[in-house]
């Protein structure tokens, strides 16, 4: 039978094999990367020469599209893969020196659960737990204590080829988190799951890191999941990071918000666009709408509104569009990221963060 998660088997070190471990302070990075490059055989460099550092209870989102290097990079920091050259440290300790160390202080959910069909969520979590090396009083306490925070209570006992994607992605994130680890890696935890099951898993993520002071080293392509959740941001593209901040700061870099007015009566167009240059050089749209950037940024909406209404000017619809991680995507890399649609129709529906989303910090 299949162990209940491949890679997650490699990091049940127990304590006795590794000795203690020496404690990340809150002065010193939880990860650390410098020059970090992997080149396969034949191929293109898949990371070249990548630089980045994590704070201790910061969530860093890790944003490119397929082929970028995210998952790459997971691997090389989660010791599943050696570096060409460069070096790392995970939770102060060396990826290619001090493997076993690396493994005892972190949690991995990959891309792919390698979750056993027959057994239970509840089976897989006790397992994993005897892998981990927890004592025995105390492993069911915990598989109880983890399914009810993931929401997977009333189907603990089922087998898990009956399990939805959600619940499988749930599942991986509690066998991740069996040993309490202080990081936790999530490559692309979310691909492919339903807005409320994102939803869920967004929450339980921002709770680890809000509640907990969890490292979380968060790979994604959807845009919308960076802003969400992540502190600070880093764009890989063809193996380099283009771009790393804040979601506000890059977004900032990006620009001040536009504003596209579509008028009433389309013969009123030069009359809006003559009425607009107050605020800068209108750009028209196809529809007879037209655009344009608002320099004192959003709070200057109120102020558009009221000139219009003073010029006896009408509109049909009126659109504030703030500038989008997409935006900055686009601008750092010539291109749109391959979610970057699909996070944009569903923003629509979606007023509100998450459940559990935390202030951005300064870092």
């Amino acid at each position: 039978m299949q162990s209940p998660n491949a890679a997650q088997s490699m990091f049940g070190d127990r304590a006795r094999r590794v000795g203690n471990l020496r404690p990340v302070t809150d002065n010193s990075p939880a990860i650390v990367v410098e020059q970090l490059v992997r080149e396969f055989r034949k191929g293109p460099r898949a990371v070249d020469g990548i630089d980045l550092a994590v704070s201790p209870g910061e969530i860093y989102g890790f944003l490119g599209p397929n082929g970028a290097g995210k998952s790459t990079t997971v691997l090389m920091l989660t010791t599943l893969l050696p570096p060409t050259s460069g070096r790392a440290t995970v939770g102060g300790f060396d990826i290619a020196r001090e493997g076993s160390q690396v493994r005892a202080s972190i949690g991995a959910a990959l891309q792919e659960a390698a979750l056993d069909a027959i057994l239970t969520g509840r089976e897989h979590l006790l397992l994993q737990a005897t892998l981990q090396g927890i004592p025995k009083a105390t492993r069911k306490q915990r598989a109880q204590e983890l399914l009810e925070r993931v929401g997977l209570t009333e189907a603990a006992d089922r087998r898990v080829g009956g399990y939805s994607g959600g619940m499988k992605r749930r599942l991986d994130l509690a066998l991740a988190l069996v040993h309490s680890p202080r990081i936790l890696f999530l490559d692309e935890p979310t691909t492919g799951l339903d807005l409320q099951s994102r939803t869920a898993l967004w929450s339980e993520v921002a709770r680890l890191a809000h509640d907990e002071g969890m490292t979380v080293f968060l790979t994604t392509q959807y845009l919308e999941e960076a802003d969400a959740l992540a502190d600070r941001v880093g764009i890989i593209d063809h193996g380099k990071i283009v771009a790393e901040d804040t979601p506000a700061n890059l977004k900032a870099e990006i620009g001040s918000p536009t504003v596209e007015v579509l008028p009433a009566d389309l013969a009123e167009g030069d009359a809006v666009a003559e009425a607009l240059t107050r605020f800068g050089s209108p750009i028209r749209g196809g529809r007879g709408s037209l655009t344009v950037q608002l320099p004192g940024g959003e709070a200057q909406l109120a102020e558009l509104v009221r000139m219009l209404d003073q010029a006896g000017l009408h509109v049909a619809s009126l659109h504030l569009h703030q500038p989008s991680l997409d935006d900055v995507f686009l601008a750092k890399t010539g291109r749109k990221l391959e979610g970057a649609a699909e996070d944009s129709d569903e923003a629509q529906s979606v007023d509100a963060p998450p459940p559990g989303r935390r202030s951005r910090r300064g870092r």
